[in-house]
């Protein structure tokens, strides 16, 4: 199930991305301007909901790793926090991507 719906928002990006950055005119403009605020929505929601998937997952981990073995409580918290610094720079290239999509487009101006 998982990997259906890792498919599926995969999908939708690519078909939300590609749909954005078609421009065929000013009929089009209104569609295309709502297709990039999807899309922008899209990759900050889908960064930052994997992102605390996997940051909950760290941290359940380094407390059970603690809780098992309390006198390596400091090279877990340091692996941990590098760990959690590299998961949270992933949100923020969702982020980027978002105001690329929504700065640097012809349609918004």
């Amino acid at each position: 199930m998982k990997k259906f719906s890792i498919a599926v928002l995969s999908i939708m990006m690519v078909l939300a991305a590609g749909t954005a950055m078609a421009s065929t005119g000013d009929a089009a403009a209104g569609v295309n301007l709502a297709a990039i605020c999807i899309a922008a929505a899209l990759s900050v929601g889908v960064a930052a909901l994997g992102c605390g998937i996997g940051m909950g997952s760290g941290i359940n981990g380094a407390c059970l790793g603690i809780a098992r073995n309390p006198e390596a409580s400091g090279k877990i918290t340091v692996t941990m926090i590098i760990g959690l610094a590299l998961i949270e720079s992933l949100t923020i290239y969702g982020l980027v991507i978002s105001l690329i999509l929504l700065f640097a487009n012809p349609l918004l101006g």
